[in-house]
């Protein structure tokens, strides 16, 4: 058996991925490749480093007369890990594919969520006249506001679901460790590369719609003398300009997330994957089922839709930091566990 294949049945025995195995080495995972494919052959240091990751002599790496033995190697442990789950080039692909379109229908679904009030906004001039008139047409706009609103949340919610059950296939790789096919790391950080000026120009375009949602609400204010009309256009391009900015954000950033999945990187790390992310999707549904249900309540009680979207930019900040307390708290568990 050659050193090419030694390399590569040690490393399967041990469990370990080529980027694994690159990492502890401090190469790159190309080079690794490169071993197991007989393209190259590791210097003498980088013998001795495989000599004692895995466990055997140098005469049995470098002498193609001696054979492996079907033991594991000495420095596993007695209680195997379960095997790494195998991920092909073709379900690589497939997966990106399917993240692209994911990453569309949520940040539609958010985006339909956010506008919901705009039916609200825009009959709320009718309303106040038919108010001030003593018309009974002002329960009907009131209705068909209400209609509209949930109508879009609907359409949002569906967006959710569809686009949860259709990549429920792929939950896989966002739990458990894996082990990509040869090319498959290559590829996706190849294309990461390609996407990564998308991914910083839609990330800061979105974030500078948001900062400035409130920049027409100021122009609008100095220029509109009629209130009424004044505070549906601010309520207008203020709900579009965070529509716009979240639709951007999110998008961008799943897409992202994709190709940090298939090369098991930060919160995808293999350390981050024993956190039990089960808990922490549960804690961030509920949380924004009460958030949804918190700002409808105030809106229609108060009919304060000009300011109660405020609820959303600040459950934002808040969800990310119940998302680092649920994590350390379930890692606490875990190693008292």
């Amino acid at each position: 058996m050659i050193l090419a294949d030694k390399i590569m049945e040690l490393r399967k025995q041990a469990g370990m991925s080529q980027e694994e195995l690159a990492e502890r080495m401090n190469v790159s995972r190309q080079s690794v490749s490169k071993w197991e494919s007989a393209q190259s052959t590791p210097d003498l240091t980088r013998i001795l480093q495989l000599s004692e990751i895995f466990g055997v002599s140098t005469d049995t790496l470098l002498k193609d007369s001696i054979e492996l033995t079907a033991a594991a190697p000495a420095d596993q442990p007695d209680t195997l890990e379960p095997p790494l789950r195998r991920v092909s080039m073709a379900e690589a692909n497939e997966y990106l594919r399917d993240n692209q379109k994911h990453a569309l229908r949520t940040a539609c679904g958010t985006a339909l969520c956010i506008l919901s009030v705009l039916p609200a906004i825009l009959l709320s001039p009718g309303e106040e006249a038919a108010n001030r008139l003593g018309l009974p047409a002002a329960q009907s706009f009131s209705a068909l506001s209400a209609v509209f609103l949930f109508l879009m949340i609907a359409a949002g919610v569906a967006l959710f679901i569809i686009t949860g059950i259709q990549m429920n296939r792929y939950e896989y790789l966002e739990h458990e460790a894996i082990d990509t096919e040869y090319g498959v790391s290559g590829m996706v950080r190849e294309r990461r590369q390609q996407h990564h000026p998308c991914y910083l120009r839609e990330l800061v375009v979105g974030i500078i719609c948001c900062i400035l949602s409130v920049v027409p609400a100021i122009i609008f204010e100095t220029v509109f003398s009629d209130s009424s009309y004044k505070d549906m256009l601010s309520g207008v391009s203020l709900f579009l300009f965070i529509a716009a900015g979240v639709f951007l954000i999110i998008r961008t950033s799943i897409v992202e997330d994709g190709f940090k999945i298939l090369l098991e990187e930060g919160e995808y790390s293999r350390a981050e994957k024993a956190v039990d992310q089960t808990t922490m999707r549960n804690v961030q549904g509920i949380f924004w089922l009460l958030v949804v249900a918190a700002f409808l309540g105030y809106s229609f009680i108060t009919n304060d839709w000009a300011r109660s979207w405020i609820i959303f930019p600040v459950a934002g900040v808040l969800s990310a930091a119940l998302a680092i307390v649920v994590r350390q708290i379930t890692k606490k568990q875990r190693n008292k566990g």
